[in-house]
């Protein structure tokens, strides 16, 4: 913690690199990714500050739209589009990843309902066991599976299927390998991920 600390005390000490950030945010992006750490948007992107603006989910899963029955990562999409005006979002899933990783393996979650609880909006869906590797470290194809799954999900949101039809909003699926730091987004037509 010590290292995070001494950064984050000289961070501020350079005001004029940030006093443009209280004029107001207009990302160019939403990037919905994995809470897990070795994801970082903005090293992965080139970012800077008020590029991204980020969605961070066990899992990169984005729940099924719910009417009446709101939650933080529908309203984050909504207040990207609606407010914010994006006009690309990027659904980046990662190797290694250990909510799809439980998945495929079937992890006994007992001990971390609210874990197993939020993983359920993946079971069955986009990560079927019987059609993944559990010995593959990486959950490549499972991955990948995954992060298509979450982009049907993404579009059935109504600020996403308004936007969609009137052309002005694309959406993105990456794969980004945690052990290499390479990056491959999905092709319609190949439905492959190749590289960048």
């Amino acid at each position: 913690m010590q290292p995070l600390i001494d950064n984050a005390r000289t961070f501020g000490q350079r005001p004029e690199e940030f006093a443009r950030l209280a004029e107001g945010q207009s990302p160019q992006v939403l990037f919905i990714t994995c809470s897990d750490s070795r994801v970082v948007p903005a090293l992965i992107t080139g970012a800077r500050p008020g590029e991204l603006f980020e969605l961070r989910t066990a899992g990169n899963i984005v729940p099924p739209y719910r009417s009446g029955s709101p939650s933080s990562e529908a309203a984050t999409i909504e207040y990207a589009l609606a407010v914010l005006g994006v006009r690309d979002i990027v659904v980046c899933g990662h190797s290694h990843c250990g909510a799809v990783g439980a998945l495929v393996r079937g992890d006994d979650l007992s001990l971390v309902p609210a874990v197993r609880d939020w993983l359920a909006h993946a079971a069955g869906e986009s990560v079927d066991p019987a059609e993944a590797d559990p010995a593959d470290p990486a959950v490549e194809a499972a991955v990948q599976n995954h992060i298509l799954t979450q982009v049907l999900r993404l579009r059935s949101y109504p600020c996403v299927q308004q936007r969609l039809e009137q052309g002005v909003l694309n959406i993105h699926a990456w794969y980004y390998e945690v052990h290499t730091g390479s990056v491959r987004e999905h092709r319609a037509h190949t439905d492959t991920f190749e590289a960048l």
